[in-house]
């Protein structure tokens, strides 16, 4: 039987006043960093997207604090007090239902406010579905973009994807169970039939991570209407593929700054292109040929 590894005790280390932006974990309670329980154990005043969520999470490690609801409708209510408690010295810490605030949840306002008024600003990180879904999904992560929910409606979905489609980075993707189907059905229609990856109640009993193309999901009857937290991510397109005309104006371009072989190399990196290739047609465009 694996053994438990006790969680050490908490830090009785004086917490520096300031507004302390908390990670909470995104289903396994134990994805919460000794951190955290640190800052929320000490807090003066805990900001929560569902303050009744907050206090479950609080009652699981021993903790108790004072709590407020700080979510898209009590925000502008509870930003002013909030600001009034840090004005006095105190320390507040922000948590949403789960994982990282600020990431399609409330927050960013009384972050810049805090800041603006000199009050310190400490990032708290832990779990986020975003990042998790990027570590389980397999697709480029080098360059990705967070896209959040898309619109509920069909029309408005897809003039939102269309403004997307030309971005070359893994795109990611919040969604509602209900909208699941339509929205891949959308996708494949606007982004073409890309590569794509369903992620399910991430770090929860039922977790599961679906790969496909955009078509194959959107057909698939599990995506009909499931159930549980939803992360999409769809890999980039591809490249167009460069006409003569381009790679030319490409290459003149470069040869006004660069010798040849630098040119060639400038060129291949930014089009995707043949080194050598371009090479011999900068050598001939310099001759006149």
């Amino acid at each position: 039987m694996a053994r438990l590894i006790p969680t050490p005790a908490l830090d009785d280390a004086p917490l520096a006043p300031g507004l302390y932006v908390v990670a909470t974990p995104i289903g396994n309670l134990r994805d919460i960093t000794l951190r955290a329980l640190d800052v929320l154990n000490a807090a003066d005043l805990v900001l929560a997207e569902d303050t009744r969520v907050a206090g479950k999470l609080l009652s699981a490690y021993g903790l108790s604090a004072k709590l407020a609801r700080y979510d898209e409708h009590g925000a502008e209510q509870t930003r002013p007090r909030a600001m009034a408690a840090l004005a006095e010295g105190q320390r507040v810490a922000l948590v949403s239902d789960a994982g990282t605030p600020l990431v399609s949840d409330p927050g960013y306002r009384l972050v810049r406010e805090a800041a603006q008024a000199g009050h310190p600003v400490f990032p708290i990180p832990g779990a986020s579905a975003l990042l998790a879904g990027l570590s389980a999904a397999g697709l480029p992560t080098d360059r990705f973009l967070f896209a959040g929910f898309p619109p509920a409606k069909s029309a408005a979905r897809r003039t939102f994807l269309e403004e997307l489609a030309g971005v070359r980075a893994t795109l990611v993707f919040f969604e509602g169970g209900s909208r699941l189907a339509g929205s891949l059905g959308d996708m494949a229609a606007v982004l073409g039939d890309r590569e794509a990856v369903v992620c399910r109640e991430l770090t929860k009993l039922y977790e599961t991570v679906t790969r496909g193309s955009l078509s194959e999901l959107a057909a698939d009857p599990q995506f009909e209407a499931p159930k549980g937290e939803l992360v999409v991510l769809v890999g980039p397109g591809r490249e167009a593929e460069a006409s003569a005309a381009d790679v030319d104006a490409a290459l003149a371009d470069a040869l006004k700054r660069l010798k040849p072989a630098e040119a060639a190399a400038e060129v291949a990196k930014a089009l995707g292109l043949s080194r050598r290739d371009l090479y011999r047609r900068a050598m001939e465009m310099r001759s006149g040929r």
